[in-house]
């Protein structure tokens, strides 16, 4: 009986979807002939692609509830397991390394480039991680942090001729100093009301950036921005692209090693206790306000030195570079990936740069087929990819 109402069910879909399709897909007007041309062989192909499609998507529904039920009863999935058990993650993490140390070396300078944007997402989607998946703070113009790294390190470079180096820690302070600045005018506002005061505080950033000609040069940016320099070694564009290639991957495990730390200290209990009920942790002495005030100040810090990088990277910056669209992007990184979860806030930003990179040759089908995988993502896998595993601590008496 199950199998028949499935298919019952299938059927009114199609019907209905050739009923909508019917004047579209069906019906041409030929205005040179003043006729009416009846396509009555697309009405099939809707109706019996409809068809298959819904018994598609409810053998894949019928699929997610098993596995959320295999899920709840085995504690963790295979991929939480397999990152949980030391003999399965530390040969895997040994090949990953490899595999990096050798990318540069082994695809072309164009591969590399990829990576390196791709890369620069993942420092920017585990900062985000500590505003939203720790704390649960929903911050929508997470760009402008990126956009003062940036600027920091273009600016100081351009008036004082501060190099790399020196400019990469002052983007993430000064990035912090605006996070805190962004912080304490919002601390009682929570949900829906934070995301749109961060939002506007993004684009104030951007128009700021836009118009202040005299202080950013407005919409023609800065250009000549200096790469990445090793002790004054004169380095080819080949040998650069390598160099920061490097340069991100160290700054990628700095940042996992940060975080992880922090997510385990009392600090990251605090956020996560915050999140799940304010009351209960205020009641406990967890001070709201200088708890959220550190969560947006270090999220923000790995914004401003992801900035530095990708100043470095493009040697040319303008406001155009940190629209809405970044931030969306990066949050897409944290919810697809996994809130909270290292591991999944990585896979997603690679997913999400990676996937659209390479669809380039699909052309207008690149951004559908995009979309249509994160809308395929939040149906069938709602908490991300790799969702985030909190410790549990047993007592045995």
């Amino acid at each position: 009986m199950t199998a028949q109402n499935e298919i019952k069910k299938s059927i009114l879909a199609s019907l209905w979807f050739m009923f909508l399709t019917f004047p579209i897909m069906v019906i041409k007007v030929n205005t040179v002939t003043n006729s009416i041309e009846w396509r009555w062989h697309n009405m099939a192909i809707v109706g019996i692609g409809a068809f298959f499609l819904s018994m598609l998507w409810r053998y894949l529904l019928k699929r997610k509830e098993e596995g959320r039920k295999k899920d709840q009863s085995d504690g963790l999935s295979i991929v939480q397991r397999l990152l949980h058990e030391r003999r399965f993650a530390l040969p895997g993490l040994m090949i990953i390394g490899i595999f990096t140390l050798l990318f540069p070396h082994i695809f072309s300078m164009y591969q590399t480039n990829i990576m390196i944007s791709a890369l620069i997402f993942v420092v920017l989607g585990l900062g985000l991680n500590i505003v939203i998946g720790l704390a649960g703070l929903l911050v929508l113009g997470y760009a402008a942090f990126f956009a003062v790294g940036a600027y920091s390190y273009a600016l100081l470079n351009l008036h004082y001729g501060i190099g790399f180096w020196i400019a990469l820690p002052i983007g993430g302070i000064f990035a912090a100093l605006f996070g805190i600045l962004l912080g304490y005018p919002v601390l009682r506002l929570r949900g829906d009301y934070l995301a749109i005061v961060t939002l506007g505080f993004g684009e104030i950033i951007r128009l700021v950036l836009e118009n202040w000609n005299e202080f950013s040069f407005g919409p023609s940016g800065i250009k000549n921005i200096p790469k990445p320099g090793f002790f004054g070694i004169e380095m080819s564009m080949h040998t650069t692209t390598i160099y920061i290639f490097y340069i991100v991957v160290v700054l990628v495990i700095f940042t996992i090693f940060v975080i992880n730390r922090l997510k385990n200290s009392r600090i990251g209990r605090a956020w996560v206790a915050l999140k799940d009920d304010e009351i209960a942790s205020q009641a406990m002495g967890i001070d709201k306000a200088k708890t959220k005030l550190r969560a947006f100040a270090l999220g923000a810090t790995w914004a401003g030195m992801a900035g530095v990088v990708f100043a470095s990277k493009t040697t040319f910056i303008n406001p155009a570079s940190f629209t809405l669209w970044e931030s969306v992007i990066i949050l897409c990184t944290v919810v697809l990936g996994g809130m909270g979860s290292i591991a999944g806030v990585i896979a997603g930003a690679l997913l999400l740069i990676l996937l659209p990179e390479y669809m380039r040759d699909f052309g207008q089908f690149r951004m559908i087929t995009f979309g249509a995988v994160l809308i395929l993502m939040m149906i069938f896998r709602p908490g991300g990819m790799i969702e985030d595993v909190r410790k549990t601590y047993k007592f045995e008496k």
